[in-house]
Parts: structure tokens; sequence; C-alpha cells
């Protein structure tokens, strides 16, 4: 049995992968929806390393993942690896998983944008405490 706490594990991160770039280049609406949150990912601390993993850019610290972004037909999605323990005063979190939460950005739709800010710093703060 996996303790619901336990910390996922990705291979290999970088400091910045370029894999990810390439990713943000195709031309598809969505995913400049989630660039801002990625780069606010990637700004949360040096110790933020990234990998492209099951095709969605994912930020980590060391090997663990605590965010990742990805694009789909009708909506784009921020997910957190430890979501399932992240406080979420605001509601965005969906997800029944063990662990893993998300939530939805759609174009032409405003996000709350400082609690989802909030849910990054606490995602990040999270993997990082459970490393130590």
């Amino acid at each position: 049995m996996i303790r619901p706490d336990a910390l996922f594990r990705i291979g290999s991160t970088w400091p910045r992968d370029p894999r990810i770039e390439a990713w943000f280049a195709l031309t598809d609406p969505l995913r400049w929806v989630v660039r801002p949150w990625f780069d606010r990912m990637r700004a949360c601390g040096g110790d933020v390393r990234e990998a492209l993993h099951d095709g969605c850019p994912v930020a980590c610290v060391a090997d663990a993942p605590f965010g990742c972004v990805n694009a789909f037909t009708a909506h784009a999605a921020i997910g957190f690896f430890r979501g399932a323990l992240l406080p979420d005063p605001a509601g965005l979190l969906q997800g029944t998983g063990k662990r893993m939460r998300h939530l939805k950005l759609r174009a032409g739709e405003a996000p709350d944008e400082a609690a989802i800010a909030a849910l990054i710093t606490r995602a990040y703060d999270d993997v990082r405490r459970a490393l130590a």
C-alpha cells in the first residue's frame, strides 16, 4: 500500500529542460493560458528543476514533482502532485485520486490568480518540507 503522503519521484530533471520550451512553442492557444503559471512554478526557488514527463511540463524540487501544466481541447490544467494534501480555501482543486489534484482554466474565463499563486507556493513548500 502506498502511503498517502509518499513522494512521487521522476527519473531525470534539469534546471531548464529545453523540451519544455519546445512544448510551449507548439501552436496550441491553450498552452499560452498555462505558460505564466509554469513560469511561476519555475520562480518558486533556486532549487526548482523541471522535466517533460508524460508529455507535459513538470516542476520539481530535486526529483520530486510539485506541479505540472497541460493543455487539452477545451481547457488547460494546472496539476499538483500532492494536491489532496494542500489547503484549498478557494475550492479550485478537482480530482478524487489519493494525491493528485488539478484545476481547469478555460480561454476567456478570468482565473482566481491569487488563489492559484497560493496553491503553487503551498505545493512547492509542501514538497520541500517532505524532502527535508
